[in-house]
């Protein structure tokens, strides 16, 4: 398998949702799980292309990628959410996103679509047997097929989650915690 240059971007399809209580998220696989992320979050995605590692990172944290002249790092999502890690293949993207005005990327099997789902199409997770930390859930959304998991990335990637699980976030030189997101 060869990566694809990072440089690739995949455009990302916004368009007014046709019910006022609608909601737009960006809906992708992760070991064979079909999850959520607001599409208000999504910055940019691109085909995989290996991260550059960062010695004394938390297994889950890949390293970081050039993107713009910008060092973003980037996440496997499949680890942040257990010891499993995701396997690269042909589909495998970087998903950029933005949460508290921090930018970073995470792994994933292959992006679906972007989805609507209206308030009434969306439950609340239940309280066992989702494999996932409860508080990581936004809800369970209804797609015809079974549920989307649609995730709270401000709880995902929260600088007091990642801070519990062993990450110091890395300063640079402007003294600025890229690395954290919150």
């Amino acid at each position: 398998m060869t990566a694809r240059d990072a440089t690739t971007a995949v455009a990302v399809s916004v368009h007014e949702p046709a019910d006022d209580d609608a909601h737009q998220y960006l809906a992708f696989t992760l070991l064979g799980e079909t999850y959520g992320i607001d599409l208000l979050s999504v910055r940019e995605i691109i085909g995989y292309s290996k991260p550059t590692p960062l010695p004394g990172m938390p297994e889950f944290m890949l390293g970081v990628i050039n993107l713009r002249d910008h060092a973003v790092p980037v996440i496997d999502l499949a680890r942040r959410f257990g010891p499993e890690a995701t396997q690269v293949h042909q589909r495998s993207c970087v998903i950029f996103l933005e949460s508290s005005g921090q930018e970073l990327g995470v792994v994933v099997d292959k992006v679906n679509a972007v989805e609507e789902f209206s308030a009434q199409r969306i439950v609340p997770p239940p309280g066992f047997g989702t494999g996932l930390r409860r508080k990581f859930i936004k809800g369970m959304a209804e797609d015809g097929d079974g549920f989307t998991i649609l995730l709270d990335i401000q709880r995902v990637f929260s600088t007091d989650e990642l801070a519990a699980m062993g990450t110091t976030p890395a300063l640079n030189d402007n003294n600025d915690a890229r690395l954290a997101v919150s």
